[in-house]
């Protein structure tokens, strides 16, 4: 399938999700018509197998320049393995999955999300790598075991996106993600700026930066920071703090030694110490009471008609995370691309941004309230964002969604002039 055959899939996603319903005896909903996706189906890694990518494209709603010139952000999910049809669906795209209440009885609905990324940019959601939601494998030695061959298929299926209408040459492009694509966004970002030194100019990506979000990136500096995080959050006691720290000094020992697998093992370890002794619903965020629902996107395009307007293979039963996908990236987990952004700090721009609750991995006021902090230096932002855990879209979408209009167009404090107003819902000065 290509990337025109389904130019208005969300009119017949709507339609078939209406009817689905109508079957449950739920209330019908609308959504407005800059909220509906360009375009959907699979970009093709491997033409001799067939091995594709699957993604969606939401064109933005109200851009303020040229299509030819409207920037175009690419999402990728963690996981490793987890569908980025998760920050599509419950993070940062136009319609967010949700559950409506008609006496007692629970629905099935979507939402407008006004803190989409779409509002003035292109959004692109790309399940990576193949194995992962409904992007598919021939077969399961093909899945990728690394981020140069992560990065080696996103660049063919991105490249392949580009290409297949004029207007998208020329526009410029940042990868963003969380969590895992921590690793992810650098390797792309890497590879495409060290591609595109030996490609023709018609055939370049035009990347400008990368963001990336309370990411896995360089793990074994990482590890070392949960028992001191936790401990001087008031979860848990000195003894505790003293029995997790032990815990990760021998993933660090791990990791120098090359022992990939059991420093990843070691790492969930921390985690599984931490979890039993905070008892907390989530890692991801401290301060919830229950988990992020992330299983109502399961729900949601489990749905057979929903599978077949977004153009998705119809033998695929969507999953939020494939373990499959897990196990073949198991050894790779703890292994850094810190130099990688390191290299695109020096050759294009980087974000850096947290939700502050977030356990497992000091911006600005909006509507006058304070909305987190921004650091900068020369190519490098660093944002915390208040009162977001690990989802940070998911938990306060317009903050999030200033913050990567402004670092994108380098307003307010992602630019030269400190004491201009981010957006007109971001005022104050650092």
């Amino acid at each position: 399938m290509n990337s025109k055959e389904t130019p208005h899939l969300l009119i017949n996603l709507l339609f078939l999700l209406f009817l689905h319903q109508i079957s449950c005896s739920s209330p019908a909903f609308l959504l407005p018509k800059q909220a509906l996706p360009t375009r959907s189906g699979y970009l093709p890694v491997n033409s001799t197998t067939g091995s594709a990518i699957f993604y969606t494209f939401y064109e933005a709603q109200t851009p303020t320049s040229p299509l030819s010139q409207t920037p175009l952000l690419i999402w990728l999910q963690g996981g490793p393995g987890c569908s980025s049809m998760i920050g599509n669906f419950l993070e940062l795209g136009p319609w967010r999955v949700n559950f409506s209440h008609t006496q007692n009885v629970e629905h099935l609905g979507l939402e407008p999300n006004s803190g989409s990324w779409n509002r003035i940019f292109g959004l692109l959601f790309v399940d990576n790598p193949i194995g992962t939601g409904f992007s598919f494998a021939a077969t399961e030695e093909e899945i990728p075991r690394d981020q140069f061959s992560v990065a080696e298929h996103l660049f063919i299926a991105i490249s392949g996106f580009l290409e297949s209408d004029p207007l998208f040459k020329t526009r410029p492009v940042y990868f963003t993600g969380e969590s895992y694509a921590g690793k992810y966004v650098p390797a792309i970002g890497y590879y495409t700026l060290k591609k595109n030194l030996n490609l023709p100019e018609s055939k370049r990506v035009n990347l400008q930066g990368v963001a990336i979000g309370n990411g896995l990136t360089d793990p074994e500096t990482q590890i070392t920071t949960h028992a001191v995080n936790a401990y001087f959050s008031g979860l848990i006691n000195e003894r505790q703090k003293s029995e997790i720290e032990k815990a990760q000094w021998e993933a660090v020992k791990l990791v120098r030694t090359g022992n990939w697998s059991e420093a990843t093992n070691a790492r969930n370890g921390v985690f599984n110490l931490l979890q039993n002794m905070t008892g907390l619903a989530t890692l991801y965020d401290y301060t919830k009471r229950i988990p992020y629902q992330t299983s109502l996107v399961t729900t949601l395009l489990q749905i057979e008609e929903v599978k077949k307007a977004l153009g998705a293979k119809e033998s695929i039963v969507f999953d939020e995370c494939s373990d499959v996908v897990g196990d073949a990236l198991h050894e790779d987990v703890m292994k850094s691309v810190k130099y990688m952004v390191e290299f695109l700090v020096k050759n294009s721009k980087v974000l850096l941004y947290q939700g502050f609750f977030d356990l497992k991995d000091g911006f600005r006021r909006v509507n006058e309230e304070l909305a987190g902090y921004v650091q900068k230096w020369g190519g490098l932002s660093h944002a915390v964002v208040l009162g977001a855990g690990h989802f940070v879209p998911t938990d306060q979408s317009l903050r999030s969604q200033a913050m990567i209009e402004n670092w994108v167009i380098e307003k307010g404090v992602f630019g030269n002039d400190l004491e201009q107003p981010l957006s007109d819902n971001f005022t104050g000065s650092i």
